[in-house]
């Protein structure tokens, strides 16, 4: 039986601030080697921050962008993955020639292993979507990734599963944002300002359908579904000017969390996992009992749907 410690991550960025963000990854990645972790997955766009990108021109993004590998923050990750001796993934904005990419990437100490491009960017204008899926092997494991809403299209996770993953990492900058499912919503400033005072009735919030219970909605649906793992990784506290719940989790096969952080604080949380709970899922079947023939044709058919989240129109 394989098993493997693994954690996720969650901090509090601070917009286009590389530097500081990297040292709390830093700061996180050794305190989570120190509790035994093998790996640590941090959250979308970590090293730059998210949501204020929304409101950069093209020349501001061009700026913050960086070349993948040759880039200063991924060599700095590739220091500290070799310093700490344990696998880092994180992301952040990419240049490629004239293109920009929200990027998510895994190094070791021997330099990047995969890198990925969102399929479904939406922040802003000036950002390509990507176009492939990626399957990786990490210490002895298949890892696929998909970034935020790339989560939110079903067929995404089935794909990156039936070209063998047992384990999706899904960094995102999520919750708390307005939407047509009711409890929905921002979460009060005054509520994060007075977290120390009174925790008890921020954490109802971002526990409440505004956060939490909208991710379990669907997020161990995904897991369940189809038999793997997954890690979920979220910042805490603002992101830009939007709140955010964290919660970042792990979610195994049977779609049950076996750790998930609660803490307001940068944090970190590790769950063992191991792979024979994915032959003894109800995904895994479910996945082994596809009848393609019927539908193959039904999926691969167009639509028309671009729509953007409501906090973004």
């Amino acid at each position: 039986m394989r098993k493997l410690n693994i954690a996720v991550a969650q901090f509090e960025p601070h917009d286009g601030d590389k530097k500081y963000n990297l040292s709390i990854i830093e700061k996180l990645t050794k305190e989570a080697k120190r509790k035994g972790a093998e790996i640590i997955s941090f959250h979308e766009m970590c090293i730059t921050a998210y949501t204020f990108t929304s409101d950069l021109n093209k020349e501001e993004i061009t700026k913050l962008a960086e070349e993948v590998p040759k880039g200063k923050s991924t060599k700095e990750l590739i220091r500290l993955s070799k310093k700490y001796d344990i696998p880092i993934l994180a992301g952040l904005v990419e240049k490629d020639g004239k293109a920009i990419y929200n990027t998510y990437i895994c190094v070791t100490a021997d330099g990047i292993i995969a890198k990925y491009r969102k399929l479904h960017p939406f922040i802003s204008k000036y950002i390509s979507a990507g176009n492939e899926y990626i399957i990786f092997e990490l210490k002895g494991w298949k890892c696929g990734i998909l970034i935020c809403y790339d989560n939110n299209v079903i067929e995404n996770v089935r794909a990156t599963v039936l070209k063998g993953a047992e384990i999706i990492f899904a960094p995102h900058v999520t919750g708390c944002t307005p939407s047509a499912m009711p409890g929905r919503g921002y979460v009060a400033d005054e509520l994060w300002k007075n977290k120390k005072n009174d925790p008890v009735s921020l954490r109802l919030e971002f526990d409440g359908p505004k956060g939490r219970g909208w991710l379990m909605k669907w997020l161990p649906a995904r897991a369940y579904d189809n038999g793997l793992y997954y890690l979920f990784s979220n910042p805490i506290g603002y992101d830009g000017k939007h709140l955010k719940n964290g919660n970042s989790m792990i979610i195994d096969p049977y779609g049950d969390v076996l750790a998930e952080i609660k803490s307001f604080e940068d944090d970190i949380t590790i769950a063992t996992i191991t792979d024979n709970k994915i032959k003894l899922s109800g995904g895994w079947r479910y996945k082994n009992a596809r009848r393609p023939d019927l539908y193959r044709d039904i999926i691969g058919q167009n639509h028309e749907s671009k729509t953007k989240p409501i906090w973004l129109k």
